[in-house]
C-alpha cells in the first residue's frame, strides 16, 4: 500500500493506473477509521482495480474550533487497517498541501442545507462541498464511496455530483452498527464508559419511532414522544429529531411509500455529538 502526503505524488501514481485502464475507486475520509469505513473499502476493493482512501480532518467544514481540536487523528492505526483491507493507496495531506488559502468559494446548496445538519452547523455543508471537490479533481474516481449514516451529506454530494456534472458514480452503503445497535462513528472513540452505555438509546428511539410510523401513528406524536424519551435521560441534549422526505430532507407531515421516508436525528451526549438515521 502508497501513503501520499503531496497531491503531485498521488496524481503521478494515478496517472499511471489510468495509463493502465485501471479503474479507481474512492473513500474520502477524516480518519479515526473503524469497521463502517472499511465496509466502503470492502465495496470499492471489489468494484475497482485500485481503492484510494482519503484521510483528512478537513477544518473548512467545522464551525465549532474545539470540535476540530478534539477530532481524533489516528493516521498510523488508519493506515494498518487499509492496508489489511486491500487499500492501493492512501491520501494524508496536510492542511497546507489542500488549502494554500483558506478557501473563499462558497457553495449553496439551497434547501438542502437550510435544515437538519444545515440549520445547526452553518458553513459546515460547503467545507464539505469544497473538500470533496477537490478530492473528486485529485483522484478523478470513476466510483466513489460514502456511508448512508450520514443522510444528509449524501444528499448534499449527489447534488454536487450532478451540478458540477463529475464523470463519477456514486455508491451509497448501508450504516454499520455495533451490536448494541449504535452506528458506528469516528466521535464514538471520544465517549466515556457511562456515555457509551447510554449511547444505543439513540437507535432505540430511531426504531420505535420507525415502528410506529409505520403502525400509522401521527408524525407529530411520534416525534413529541421521540423527545420526551431523550429528555428522560439527562445525559442527551437533543438537537433535532425530525422524519423527514429522503430526497428533498424536507419534513413530512404524513409517511409516503416504502423508501421514501427517514427519520434524522443529531444529540449531545455529554460533550459529543452524535447522529443516526433510518430510511423507511
Amino acid at each position: 500500500m502508497e501513503v501520499f502526503t503531496s497531491i503531485k505524488g498521488l496524481r503521478s501514481f494515478l496517472d499511471q493506473q489510468l495509463l493502465q485502464q485501471k479503474t479507481i475507486g474512492l473513500i474520502p475520509t477524516m480518519g479515526a477509521l473503524h469497521d463502517g469505513h472499511i465496509s466502503l473499502v470492502d465495496a470499492s476493493t471489489k468494484e475497482n482495480d485500485i481503492t484510494v482512501c482519503s484521510v483528512f480532518v478537513n477544518p473548512a467544514q467545522f464551525n465549532n474550533p474545539e470540535d476540530l481540536l478534539k477530532y481524533p487523528r489516528t493516521l498510523e492505526e488508519d493506515c494498518a487497517m487499509l492496508e489489511r483491507a486491500g487499500c492501493t493507496a492512501v491520501f494524508a495531506p496536510s492542511v497546507e498541501e489542500m488549502y494554500l488559502e483558506k478557501p473563499s468559494l462558497v457553495i449553496n446548496f439551497g434547501s438542502l442545507e437550510s435544515v437538519m445538519e444545515g440549520a445547526s452547523r452553518p458553513g459546515h455543508f460547503n467545507g464539505v462541498g469544497i473538500v470533496v471537490s477537490k478530492l473528486f479533481h485529485i483522484v478523478s474516481p470513476h466510483r466513489a464511496y460514502f456511508g448512508q449514516k450520514d443522510l444528509q451529506q449524501v444528499s448534499i454530494i449527489q447534488q454536487l455530483v450532478a451540478d458540477l456534472a463529475f464523470n463519477l458514480e456514486l455508491i451509497v452503503c448501508p450504516t454499520i452498527r455495533e451490536r448494541d445497535g449504535l452506528a458506528m462513528s469516528s466521535r464514538n472513540r471520544r465517549l466515556n464508559d457511562t456515555e457509551r452505555a447510554i449511547a444505543p438509546h439513540i437507535y432505540r428511539i430511531l426504531d420505535d419511532a420507525k415502528k410506529r410510523l409505520l403502525s400509522a401513528e401521527d408524525v407529530k406524536t411520534v416525534i413529541q414522544s421521540a423527545s420526551e424519551d431523550f429528555g428522560s435521560i439527562k445525559e442527551f441534549t437533543l438537537d433535532y429529531f425530525e422524519v423527514v422526505n429522503v430526497k428533498t430532507l424536507q419534513p413530512v407531515s404524513t409517511i409516503g411509500a416504502p423508501g421514501t421516508n427517514a427519520i434524522c436525528v443529531a444529540a449531545f451526549l455529554g460533550p459529543v455529538r452524535l447522529i443516526d438515521n433510518v430510511v423507511f
